[in-house]
Formats: C-alpha cells, sequence, structure tokens
C-alpha cells in the first residue's frame, strides 16, 4: 500500500478510537457502579437503539471480511455463511428472545438458574459462555491484525502482532470502563458506519456492471478460475463425502449457534419490556438481512474485479477481499479515490472489530463475576463486588484472546466463528430450550447438557484437521487429528441435547414443578420479569 493510504487510514482508525473512547469517557462519568448499569445499561435503550446495538454486536469482522473474502475464493459455497448468519435470526426471535428476557436478568444462566439448583447450573454455564466468547474474540483479533498488515504492506507479522495486542488494550478500557451503555452506543455508531460503507460498495460494484447481476456473475466465475463451477454448489464442501457432511455441520452451527451466544443474549436484557425485545430483533433482523444481502455482492464483486487469485494472493484466506475491492472501485492503486476508499473502508472494518470486541468481552465478563464468582466466592474471606471482578476478568479475557488470536492469525475469520457457533450451539443452546419448555428438566439434565455439548465441541475441534494434518491448520507441522470434519456441529450438537436427556432421566432429584410453572407463566406474560 502507499504511503497515502497509511497516512490516511491511520488518521481515519484514530479519529474511530477518539470519538470511541470519547464516548466510553463521558459514560464513566454518569455511571453509578451498580450491576445492573454495569451489564445492561440501566435498561434503558429504546428498540431502535438495541436493535441498531444489535445488529452492530452481530455484524463482525467474519461478516465484512471474512463471508465476502470465502464468496470471493468459493462462490456459491461461500455464501452459505451469508445465508445462515441470517436465517439463524429467525429462530432467535421465534424462541428465545422475547422468553430471554422475561426469565433472566443479565446473563444465560439466569434464564437456567431460575428452576434449578443454582451453584452447578451458574459454573456449567459460566464456563461454557466464557469459552464461546473467547473463541469468538479471537476471529475479531484475525480480522484486524490481517486488516492492518495489508494497510501496512500486507506481510508485516510483526504490525499483525501489535495490532492484535492494541485491539485487546482497547477493548479492556472500553468494557471496564464505560461498560454495557459505553458498549452500546459504540455499537450503534459502529452498525451507521458499517451500513453507510457496505451501501456504498455494493452500488459502485452495481455501477461498474450497470446493474446487470447476471454480468457480475458471468465476469466472477471467469476470473474465478473456476468458470461455471465457481456459480454451482461444490467447490468447497462437495468434493467426498467428509466436506459435504462438514457443510451439513456448518449449516447446523451458523443456525442454531446465534440463540446461544452470550453477548447477543445479554442484549435483551438493556430494554425495559420484553415487547421492546421484541421489536429489537425486528430492527435488528432489517439490517442484519439487507447487509447479508449486500456481502453476497461484494463477494463476487472481489472476485469479478480483482480476480480470486488476487485475493487469495494478499490473504490466503481471503480476508482483504473488500479492501482490495475498494481500492479498485476508487480507481486503483495510487489514485486519490482508491486511496480514500480503501482507508474508508479500513476504518469502518477497524471500527467494526472494535465494537464486536467490546461486547463479547462485557458478555464474557459479566459471566466470570455474576455467574462463576458469584457461585464460588463464598469460599474466599474477602469478598469483592460482581463489577469489580468483571473488571478484573475483562482484562483476563483480553489477555486470552490476544494469545489465541496471534496463534490463529493465518486461519479466515468467517471459519473462526462458525468454530464459536459450534460450540455455542452444542453448549448453550440445548440447556436454554430445555429450561424454557420442558417441564420434567432437571438440575443434573442441565449440567450435563452444558458439558455434554462443551466438552466434545472443544475435543473433537483440537482433534480436527483445524488444528493439525493439513497446511492450512494450526500445526501444519504435526498430525494428531483424528476427527476428519473441520466444524463439530454435526456431533456435537447432538451430544449436547442428548446428554441433558439423559441427565434427567437418570437423575433421583424431582422436578420442581411449581417452579417450572412460574418460569413458564414469567417467560411467556412477562408477569415478575425484573
Amino acid at each position: 500500500m502507499t504511503r497515502d493510504h497509511q497516512t490516511l487510514a491511520l488518521v481515519l482508525f484514530s479519529v474511530f478510537i477518539a470519538v470511541t473512547l470519547g464516548i466510553t469517557t463521558w459514560v464513566s462519568r454518569k455511571r453509578h457502579g451498580s450491576a445492573e448499569e454495569f451489564y445492561a445499561g440501566g435498561r434503558l435503550f429504546s428498540p431502535l437503539e438495541n436493535g441498531f446495538a444489535i445488529a452492530g454486536d452481530y455484524m463482525s469482522a467474519a461478516s465484512f471480511l471474512g463471508i465476502s473474502g470465502l464468496i470471493a475464493l468459493y462462490g456459491y459455497d461461500g455464501m452459505l455463511y451469508s445465508v445462515g448468519f441470517l436465517v439463524a435470526w429467525l429462530v432467535v426471535l421465534l424462541l428465545v428472545a422475547e422468553l430471554v428476557r422475561n426469565c433472566g436478568r443479565f446473563t444465560l444462566a439466569d434464564v437456567v438458574a431460575a428452576r434449578m439448583a443454582e451453584r452447578p447450573v451458574r459454573i456449567a454455564a459460566g464456563t461454557s459462555s466464557v469459552a464461546v466468547s473467547v473463541l469468538y474474540l479471537v476471529a475479531q483479533m484475525v480480522g484486524a491484525g490481517s486488516l492492518v498488515a495489508l494497510l501496512l504492506g500486507g506481510s508485516s507479522e510483526a504490525a499483525r502482532s501489535w495490532t492484535v495486542i492494541g485491539v485487546g488494550a482497547l477493548m479492556v478500557i472500553y468494557v471496564s470502563l464505560g461498560g454495557m451503555r459505553a458498549t452500546t452506543w459504540i455499537q450503534i455508531v459502529k452498525a451507521v458506519l458499517l451500513m453507510a460503507g457496505t451501501i456504498a460498495l455494493t452500488v459502485l460494484v452495481l455501477l461498474r456492471f450497470h446493474g446487470d447481476v447476471n454480468s457480475l456473475l458471468a465476469t466472477a466465475a471467469e476470473r474465478s478460475g473456476h468458470g461455471k463451477d465457481f456459480l454451482a454448489p461444490g467447490l468447497r464442501y462437495g468434493g467426498d463425502w467428509t466436506s459435504r457432511l462438514d457443510f451439513i455441520s456448518l449449516g447446523l452451527a451458523l443456525v442454531l449457534g446465534t440463540a446461544g451466544l452470550p453477548h447477543i443474549l445479554s442484549r435483551f436484557y438493556t430494554v425495559p419490556t420484553a415487547r421492546a425485545a421484541r421489536r429489537s430483533v425486528v430492527w435488528s433482523i432489517g439490517l442484519i438481512g439487507s447487509f447479508y444481502l449486500m456481502t453476497i455482492v461484494l463477494g463476487f464483486g472481489a472476485a469479478a474485479l480483482i480476480g480470486s487469485d488476487a485475493v487469495r494472493a494478499s490473504n490466503a484466506s481471503g480476508n482483504t477481499a473488500v479492501p482490495l475491492l475498494a481500492l479498485d472501485l476508487g480507481g486503483g492503486a495510487g489514485s486519490t479515490g482508491g486511496t480514500v476508499l480503501f482507508a474508508v473502508v479500513a476504518a469502518v472494518a477497524f471500527a467494526t472489530i472494535l465494537a464486536v470486541v467490546a461486547g463479547i468481552t462485557l458478555a464474557s465478563s459479566a459471566s466470570v463475576a455474576h455467574d462463576l464468582y458469584a457461585s464460588l466466592r463464598r469460599r474466599h474471606a474477602k469478598q469483592y463486588s460482581e463489577v469489580t471482578v468483571a473488571r478484573v476478568a475483562a482484562a483476563g479475557i483480553g489477555a486470552a484472546g490476544i494469545g489465541l488470536g496471534l496463534l490463529a492469525r493465518d486461519l479466515n475469520v468467517a471459519f473462526l466463528v462458525g468454530l464459536a457457533f459450534a460450540v455455542a450451539a452444542s453448549a448453550n443452546l440445548p440447556v436454554l430450550l430445555y429450561s424454557l419448555f420442558w417441564r420434567k428438566f432437571t438440575t443434573r439434565g442441565a449440567v450435563w447438557s452444558v458439558y455434554g455439548g462443551l466438552i466434545p465441541a472443544v475435543l473433537l475441534v483440537v482433534v480436527s484437521p483445524v488444528v493439525s494434518g493439513s497446511p492450512e491448520s494450526l500445526f501444519p507441522g504435526v498430525d494428531f487429528h483424528l476427527f476428519p470434519l473441520q466444524n463439530p456441529g454435526a456431533v456435537s450438537i447432538p451430544l449436547g441435547f442428548l446428554a441433558g436427556w439423559l441427565g434427567t432421566v437418570t437423575s433421583t432429584e424431582p422436578p420442581d414443578e411449581a417452579r417450572h410453572a412460574e418460569t413458564e407463566v414469567r417467560a411467556l406474560t412477562g408477569a415478575g420479569a425484573v
């Protein structure tokens, strides 16, 4: 990249960081230090504000950089991520949004603990939430590293490493100082910027082809090096039975995983009523749906205008397809228009990463403080406030995200998020649905459900080609992979549901019918909700 790109993009980065730090500082002066203020922003956000914040939380680096990159490299098969992420919101709207808002206070564990023995359930759900959040965090870190490496020359390992460290430090500041209120406003600002940038790029791509989508697809297929196969299923997931099963596994993880993501569930607690939570989801579906349709145009646009080989040469996983597309649409390398557009897109992508990272860190630190610490603290002589523990936890989770982000920096960000979705769908979704809808569900069933999905999902990832056994794995020099699929969802999600059922039917503890009835009334009517 030219010196102009670097200077302008760094200026825009700095402006966004200054604005968001200003928001955080302003909010930190007004907060009162209560758990409700820190975790839920005082429950004062309107459905429109929360809808934009949910969209800002959900439209991550995986969406903006990773999905477009996968479409640019694999065509039709890359679109699975766009479709899966979007369809998942129907599960959220129909099954969990309103019920979760009525039953809980701050975290997923609140919903389950409403009718179970609190301590074991909170420890299990808190552990699972932290695991999902850290996996999701790694994807954002990898996106940040790829973006700034492209900006500073495309191959600077030191730049990527320092970027990951810098993003981690910023997110700790956002969360520890501003809590949910600052995080929400950062996400709203980011959602507006991202939608504006995506609309502008989509319009420019369509103008380049005079609005002719057929011409866009034909050119993309021609420049992909795969011809018509680029527009047909099977380029990435159709080689043999293993890749086809991987396709099904990924689809299950994407569609079912959203309803188990801790940072998405926590957003339902920031509005005053369940009706407001439902309206928030409706707003977010409109924003997210239009965004994912545009990522399809951007992915095929990158293949058509840049070429799949050039995208792969810049970043083997395709994470830099959109910035390269912006450079070309603005007039090419060295042009003023290309410099400006590239810098704007890079800054928007960086803003996306910071906002999503803040939301994930807040949700996971809430799980540590509200669930894990609150359950274990009676063993300690000295007790600290939940908010203090949450701030310390934010720093610890930031450090974990930085370390894993440095390790996984060559993997596609959308692919990494797919793994997080698989763990969420395996560990969090079964216990959530059983708690809301199964009258005979017991504490043992809840604990077994969480660990029965979480442990297999994590172990299957460790012994999969993601970690070893292939040139693209985390440790390409060794081979200890035993599980053939890259995404564990097809195995671990049924195991989570099976473990919950098995734990319940073998439990000697009778189900608490009265507490289930109370939870059911609260979930469906909002009576007694916080």
